[in-house]
């Protein structure tokens, strides 16, 4: 088991370090994203203050989403070896990134305010030069030198909107996802989507064919592969160890080992010297006639000597004795060859705790069917336990019952997506498959739950104009953030194993569908069900009546002395 953990050691390693780059980066995007928001007139102070309070509510309730769900994994509760190994490198990852964004991230924004406000350049660290010191200089000089801004308007009220994808997002993409026109398109595509992912989480299929941990450039892969081929019908060779003295003389001793061995082709000491004494008329019902031929005359003979490695004799004076033997068990199988062995597995390790002969059944890729043979309802369990708490938290730390009912919604639909679109490629339900599962579970709250709780907040007068302010005010941080993500996959793309390759496969899907939920169903689904907008109308107009009939100018006879009541 040691071994098994071991190798696959690597792989939950690499994945561990693609997790922390998701969440990790989404952190720094957010609050580079709220301090570009804030007005470069107020004192830096001040704006590290506002983009603090706008940023740090929903990325503490997603780092504790993250650290709840990972320390699950994490647990006694887990019985895979690298899926406890991985969550709680995870845990440690998670609780480092958090001060760090709280401690030394704020100190650097600190000193970015403080460079910007007394006009320093954010890079060189020196005086930006004057508009007209820049103007007699190389373009090139210009670019480098320059702080960004157009110089006769050095203070911006919103300074963010002439962002490149920011500006895209206000200008282009939002008025074209929010058009009537595509809208019938986008239901038709989640359509699309939702019957391939339906139709893949029928097909899951487990995770126990041993080519899967084997690196792609391996001979043994070859191997597995003509086997599988040609060989799929017979199971592993089976090791059945007695590890106690038997009367293997014994009538009542034999009948139980042939029921131990029934409905399995055996290759065994014991029933070779049955025959060797029935071919030569040879009675052997006692302890020194069965031991004495066996060690003087069937050992000895030349298509037999390999049996001695099978048997362990003791010796205590005159008198031997065996204290251990071996033999071997193949099944017939069907075409589900692993399945069947590990339904094999499941009957005779109970006989082996019930019959009066103490025996152990092993074959070394029994480890991988061990860990196997739970993968399919471990994800379904830890995804649908993080779900509950996820529901749980949002209840108690914010905000509105809708945006809790929208984020469990778009939760399951990213998770049962990524789950239907993998087995759709190919990929079987193995050890990294169900790190990559949990990990879609937080990453989906990390960059849904903040645009989801926007909209339900928000004020305007329609939800089309909801959720317009909401991808304003996270689409730049949640593209940028993906987007980085996607890119970080690259390297695994070179990696020759095919556990990574699965990694690849799995964290793919897992960006693909969060973003094509924030980009594209979202938007569009927000805008035909609740929350409704019309009370916040009712009480803007109420608000502006109030203050109509409140407010008054009082001109006295003096023109230029003008008093507001």
């Amino acid at each position: 088991m040691a071994r098994g953990k071991q190798g696959l050691q690597p792989q939950s390693k690499s994945s561990h370090s693609k997790g922390h780059l998701g969440h990790g980066t989404k952190g720094v995007f957010e609050l580079l994203s709220g301090w570009r928001r804030t007005r470069e007139s107020l004192p830096f102070k001040d704006r590290v203050a506002d983009a603090y309070s706008d940023v740090m509510v929903s990325y503490t309730m997603t780092s504790s989403l993250y650290f709840i769900a990972f320390g699950m994994g994490a647990s006694p509760f887990t019985n895979i070896e690298a899926v406890k190994i991985f969550c709680q490198n995870m845990c440690v990852s998670i609780l480092l990134n958090y001060f760090y964004i709280f401690s030394f991230f704020g100190s650097c924004l600190v000193f970015a305010g403080q460079l910007e406000q007394n006009r320093y350049h954010s890079i060189f660290c020196c005086k930006i030069p004057s508009a007209e010191y820049l103007e007699r200089k190389p373009v090139w000089f210009q670019t480098m030198m320059s702080d960004g801004h157009q110089h006769t308007s050095h203070h911006e009220t919103d300074p963010y909107q002439n962002h490149f994808i920011q500006h895209f997002l206000r200008e282009h993409y939002n008025e074209w996802i929010t058009n009537i026109y595509v809208k019938p398109f986008v239901v038709i595509l989640y359509l699309i989507y939702a019957s391939f992912s339906f139709m893949g989480c029928l097909q899951i299929s487990d995770g126990a064919n041993i080519i899967n941990l084997l690196s792609s450039d391996s001979p043994s892969v070859s191997y597995a592969v003509i086997q599988q081929k040609y060989f799929s019908n017979y199971s592993p060779v089976i090791g059945f160890y007695i590890y106690e003295p038997l009367e293997y003389w014994n009538g009542t001793v034999q009948e139980d080992l042939k029921k131990l061995s029934e409905g399995f082709n055996t290759l065994s000491w014991l029933q070779q010297y049955y025959q060797y004494l029935r071919a030569g008329n040879i009675s052997a019902t006692n302890k020194s006639d069965f031991l004495s031929i066996l060690q003087n005359s069937f050992l000895r003979k030349p298509e037999f000597q390999h049996f001695k490695n099978d048997i362990i004799f003791s010796k205590a004076g005159d008198e031997s004795n065996i204290i251990a033997s071996r033999m071997y068990l193949v099944a017939r199988t069907s075409e589900k060859t692993q399945r069947d062995v590990i339904e094999l597995l499941e009957k005779l390790r109970p006989l082996s705790l019930k019959q009066s002969i103490k025996f152990i059944v092993f074959n070394p890729t029994f480890v991988f069917m061990d860990q196997y043979s739970l993968s399919v309802t471990m994800p379904v369990l830890i995804s649908g336990f993080g779900i509950l708490l996820v529901l749980l938290l949002t209840f108690f730390l914010v905000i509105h019952p809708l945006g809790n009912f929208w984020l469990i919604l778009t939760v399951t639909s990213i998770e049962l997506g990524v789950l239907g679109l993998m087995t759709l490629w190919n990929v079987d339900m193995d050890c990294i498959s169900i790190l990559c599962l949990i990990y879609t579970l937080n990453f989906s709250i990390d960059h849904c739950a903040p645009l989801l709780y926007t909209f339900v907040l928000a004020t305007e007068h329609t939800r089309t104009q909801c959720i317009k302010s909401a991808l304003q005010e996270h689409g730049t941080a949640i593209l940028q953030n993906v987007t980085s993500f996607l890119i970080g996959l690259v390297p695994l793309l070179f990696v020759p194993s095919n556990l990574t390759f699965t990694l690849f496969k799995c964290l793919l899907l897992t960006g693909s569908c969060t973003l094509l939920h924030c980009f594209v169903i979202l938007p569009v689904f927000l805008t035909f069900f609740p929350p409704s907008k019309k009370h916040h109308k009712k009480k803007k107009r109420a608000k502006r009546k109030e203050r109509e009939e409140i407010e008054c100018i009082e001109i006295q006879e003096n023109p230029d002395h003008v008093t507001a009541v």
